[in-house]
């Protein structure tokens, strides 16, 4: 299992993907990963959720992990999924220290000084700044990252195939999250993944 780092430096985008239907992950993991985008982020926000984590990591390639992790619960069914890294919308103590003791990579997101502070309290350095544009977008994290210059950030949430290379060219910011690339048939998302790809600096 590699770190964090690791995981946010593999591919620009991160496919941020809400899956209804357990039958379609395979496909849609293969079109993403044809597409040079390996790393991606199954949220918890539908019960077909972890049935879908389990059919993705039967992909070559694909590094698959679960997003919207809120609760101590689901860190344990995440694991026992096989879930590679873990991404949450917010951070807490007590779900990070689940976390950290569970071994899994784990991306938390900040949207404020006190929230990466209560995370460098942690030993954490990388955060996903959510909700990107509504937290201040460029200007917010440009911000909050001379301060922490340290960190690093994978900003999410609102974030479209034409503002992605603005959040990119940013120094701190490794990699960004977004939905835009699910989006169409296979051939489609194959075509918008390889696109993403692309951005890569």
């Amino acid at each position: 299992m590699s770190d964090i780092e690791t995981v946010m430096r593999t591919s620009p985008v991160i496919p941020v993907l809400v899956i209804k239907d357990a039958a379609q992950a395979r496909g849609l993991a293969e079109a993403l990963v044809a597409g040079g985008l390996k790393v991606l982020e199954v949220t918890l926000r539908t019960p077909a959720a972890l049935d879908a984590i389990r059919a993705m990591k039967e992909v070559p390639g694909a590094i698959v992990g679960a997003g919207t992790v809120v609760t101590a619960e689901q860190v344990a069914q995440v694991k026992d999924a096989g879930a590679e890294f873990i991404v949450s919308p917010g951070l807490s103590q007590k779900l990070g220290e689940t976390i950290q003791a569970s071994g899994i990579p784990w991306l938390p997101g900040v949207a404020t000084a006190g929230d990466i502070m209560r995370g460098l309290d942690m030993g954490l350095s990388h955060f996903k700044f959510f909700p990107a544009e509504t937290s201040g977008g460029i200007k917010a994290l440009k911000a909050l990252a001379a301060p922490f210059y340290r960190c690093r950030f994978c900003p999410t949430g609102g974030i479209t195939e034409a503002s992605a290379p603005d959040w990119l060219a940013l120094d701190p910011v490794l990699c960004v999250g977004g939905s835009w690339v699910t989006e169409g048939t296979l051939p489609e998302i194959e075509a918008r993944a390889r696109a993403a790809a692309g951005l890569a600096r």
